[in-house]
């Protein structure tokens, strides 16, 4: 299978209200009433106004990463948020979303709610992993992080699961590089199966309703429900893409917004793609370079010959799979383990070990590398977020399915990132989006206006989200630029002496740093 081409009542703030109710509903939750606060749209008083249950945040963990990370910590607390599966029928069918919060140690302004990206990543893992950092930080003093799972995702229920955690093992195996008339309909046949398997598992309505455009909604109830009048945000990635959505919905209910490695709100999905190709080909180049002048670099030393030394490399994996203990490393996995290591140079290391493991008919490493973008843990168990990113980009983008077009998309991916390129001739496949069982909801940008000033952090050398994204949004937001040089995917929170100081005094305070500040 080939992945998808990625009126209102002001009512006053309540009084906070806590107590804790043995048996209501389970033993030790702490039941906490702050909303409604701010602005209420009609009809959903009852879900801004919720009360909510706080407890040991051990019985939300659904995967090994978030076992370790909720287990007996004291730190952090997690409750569940009610909302409308559909905002148009507020009175059918609700739905769960996980919420984690770590509340600030010092004088409170609010909550700083926390998305990671993906779409499909856990906000809730997020907030447990920045938790010990940001305590000591002045944002930890001034702010409850709290971390929340969008619908479908992670703790929030249902969830969206498409494939078994076997069925996800076996998929990893088939490549799926064919593009013979044959290769291809075999492919799109896959994709099909693929789709009709998250309808029957996770339901029609479901699918219906896990896009940018009810995750939008449903932040503004966590807002609410919270006791925050005015939203106060951080987004990394897909996040920011959340973050715009939010600010183009309510601009008018925004306290403050830091969006890091920013969505490009200018670009379709077909040259956000090509954009996020060329990304990982210069991070790639990055890698290139830094490893070519080491004695040991598995790809020689002549940073040029690079690409061709990376295929020799990882084509013969098409097939001729290596042992990994019981499973095997395919092709498909190398190259997911090479873009999981252009995320960080951290991972440069590793990734320079695994093609050398390669060398000597090993893919430990590699294998590892793609286990962690694919959220597997030890146990063979597979979070959510694979099937959650694909169900959310169904919805939130147009399906392309003229394939002239997927003909030229594929051309021009392989000439943007001509490491990747697997040597077959380029051929469009219909991915699982032109099969999904619901019509996509797409939003049409509008121009944002009312907003208060809103940080936008941008890397240079970032590969998912390319910096040319960052200077788009900052413009259509009309808030402020902050350039990061380096070669990663986000930067705040992640211990930079410029960069974070610059985002903890906007947080608090609300100013923007002087036009053109650049840290490195």
């Amino acid at each position: 299978m080939r992945r998808s081409l990625t009126l209102l009542l002001v009512l006053p703030v309540l009084a906070s209200c806590t107590s804790v109710v043995p048996g209501s509903p389970t033993a030790g939750t702490a039941l906490e009433q702050r909303g409604p606060a701010g602005a209420v749209p009609a009809g959903l008083e009852r879900f801004y106004g919720q009360r909510l249950g706080w407890e040991d945040c051990g019985d939300y963990a659904t995967t090994g990463t978030t076992r370790s990370q909720y287990r007996n910590k004291k730190s952090i607390e997690c409750a569940r948020i009610e909302v409308p599966l559909d905002y148009t029928e507020p009175d059918g069918r609700t739905i769960r979303l996980g919420l984690l919060r770590q509340k600030a140690t010092g004088d409170r302004i609010g909550s700083l709610i926390i998305n990671p990206g993906g779409p499909g990543a856990s906000g809730m893992s997020a907030a447990a992993g920045l938790g010990a950092r940001v305590a000591k930080t002045p944002v930890g003093e001034r702010f409850d992080l709290v971390g929340f799972d969008p619908r479908g995702i992670g703790a929030s229920q249902p969830q969206v699961r498409c494939l078994s955690d076997g069925e996800r093992d076996a998929e990893r195996l088939d490549v799926d590089i064919d593009t013979s008339p044959a290769g291809i309909a075999q492919t799109e046949a896959e994709n099909k199966a693929f789709a009709e398997k998250c309808a029957a598992s996770t339901g029609v309505d479901v699918l219906a309703h896990v896009g940018t455009r009810d995750v939008v909604r449903d932040l503004d109830v966590m807002r609410s429900a919270l006791g925050d009048e005015k939203l106060t945000y951080l987004g990394y990635s897909y996040g920011t893409h959340i973050g715009a959505g939010y600010a183009a919905a309510f601009p008018g209910n925004v306290r403050a917004l830091v969006l890091d490695g920013a969505v490009d709100p200018t670009q379709d999905q077909v040259e956000s793609l090509i954009a996020q190709a060329a990304g990982f080909q210069q991070a790639f180049d990055a890698f290139a370079a830094w490893c070519a002048p080491r004695q040991d670099c598995a790809l020689g030393h002549d940073p040029a010959k690079a690409n061709q030394a990376f295929r020799e490399l990882t084509l013969p994996l098409a097939q001729r799979p290596v042992d990994v203990g019981s499973r095997k490393l395919s092709y498909s996995d190398a190259i997911t383990g090479a873009i999981q290591a252009m995320y960080s140079e951290e991972l440069w290391g590793p990734l320079n070990t695994g093609l050398t493991e390669l060398k000597n008919n090993r893919g430990e490493v590699l294998m590892a590398l793609a286990d962690s973008y694919f959220d597997r843990d030890q146990e063979g168990k597979y979070g959510t977020i694979t099937d959650a990113f694909t169900a959310v980009k169904c919805v939130d983008e147009p399906r392309v399915t003229d394939r002239a077009v997927l003909d030229d998309v594929a051309r021009r991916y392989r000439a943007a990132a001509p490491f990747m390129d697997d040597g077959q001739p380029p051929a469009g496949v219909l991915d699982s989006c032109a099969f999904w069982p619901v019509p996509p909801s797409v939003q049409e940008a509008k121009p944002v206006a009312g907003l208060p000033p809103t940080l936008v952090i941008s890397t240079t050398g970032d590969p998912a989200t390319p910096y040319r994204s960052g200077v788009n949004l900052a413009q259509a937001l009309g808030g402020g630029l902050l350039t990061y040089e380096g070669n990663q995917h986000t930067v705040y929170l992640q211990g930079n002496e410029c960069v974070d100081p610059i985002g903890h005094d906007y947080l608090i305070t609300l100013k923007l740093p002087a036009a053109g500040t650049v840290c490195s």
